[in-house]
């Protein structure tokens, strides 16, 4: 049990994530099921903790001296992340938020796919499910792409 407490915090990690837990515990050799779902489980705890205060919090932090700068650059994330889902999306913006949290690129996610859609104000269920949905597409893909990378090796 105690093996699973490393991916399990690193897919707590912002830009990390599930992304780099699931390999993680692939390394490990760790059974690829249960990686799966204790890294889905730790990467979505802080999703609606997120999603109620982070925007909040970075807004306040914003013109504060020591943290102003990093909180800036975490707005400015947030808000370019719900522009290009905006952009992309129009009315789809469920779709495009699964997509762009499912999809595991570098700056997309649970964290900054959840920021994004505090800030384009949508709504808390509908950000919940698209945010879940995506987080266990990009558990698929990175644990496919785990097992075959760990078996190339």
């Amino acid at each position: 049990m105690k093996q699973y407490l490393i991916p399990f915090f690193i897919s707590m990690v912002p830009l990390i994530e599930l992304r780099g837990a699931i390999p993680v515990a692939q390394g490990m050799g760790l059974p690829i099921l249960s990686s799966y779902i204790v890294c889905i489980i730790g990467n979505m705890l802080p999703v609606p903790v997120i999603y109620l205060f982070a925007r909040k919090v970075l807004e306040w932090g914003a013109d504060k001296p020591v943290i102003g700068g990093f909180f800036t650059f975490c707005l400015e994330k947030g808000q370019k992340g719900g522009r290009k889902l905006t952009e992309k999306a129009g009315r789809g913006t469920f779709l495009a938020l699964l997509l762009f949290v499912g999809i595991p690129l570098p700056g997309t996610g649970a964290w900054t796919g959840t920021l994004a859609a505090s800030i384009l104000d949508m709504d808390f269920k509908s950000t919940i499910v698209a945010v879940m949905l995506g987080v266990l597409l990009a558990g698929v893909i990175m644990m496919t792409a785990s097992v075959v990378g760990f078996s190339l090796i």
